[in-house]
């Protein structure tokens, strides 16, 4: 979270909106607010095993959480990638996402002048 928070600025020259969510209750995330000071949006109260059905992240049936999971979607809804860690490590960071993001926005078509069309 606060590795995004840092580098918050170059996802919104992207137009990129950064939000987190947690198998967390209010008071967790009240906590983690306090800890981090996050100041994209933070959701809770994720059913854990529900949320690993969905989205084929990994779920700790024993412990009754999931591991870090990371989507990157695009404007219509498509997931245009995704991480799904099985411990404390493997997640995106912040940098592996603004290379995508970057990567992806060069091959996006560009738009011809008007000039340059005739």
């Amino acid at each position: 979270m606060v590795d995004f928070q840092k580098r918050l600025k170059l996802f919104d020259q992207r137009g990129v909106k950064i939000i987190a969510a947690s198998i967390d209750d209010l008071e967790g995330a009240q906590k983690t607010l306090a800890e981090y000071n996050p100041t994209f949006p933070l959701g809770y109260g994720l059913d854990a095993k529900k949320f690993a059905e969905q989205t084929g992240a990994f779920y700790n049936a024993e412990k009754g959480f999931i591991n870090a999971t990371g989507f990157i979607i695009r404007t219509n809804g498509i997931i245009a990638g995704a991480s799904y860690s099985t411990g404390p490590i493997g997640r995106y960071t912040s940098a592996d996402c603004i290379r995508m993001l970057d990567y992806w926005l060069k091959q996006e078509p560009q738009p011809q002048s008007s000039a340059a069309a005739q």
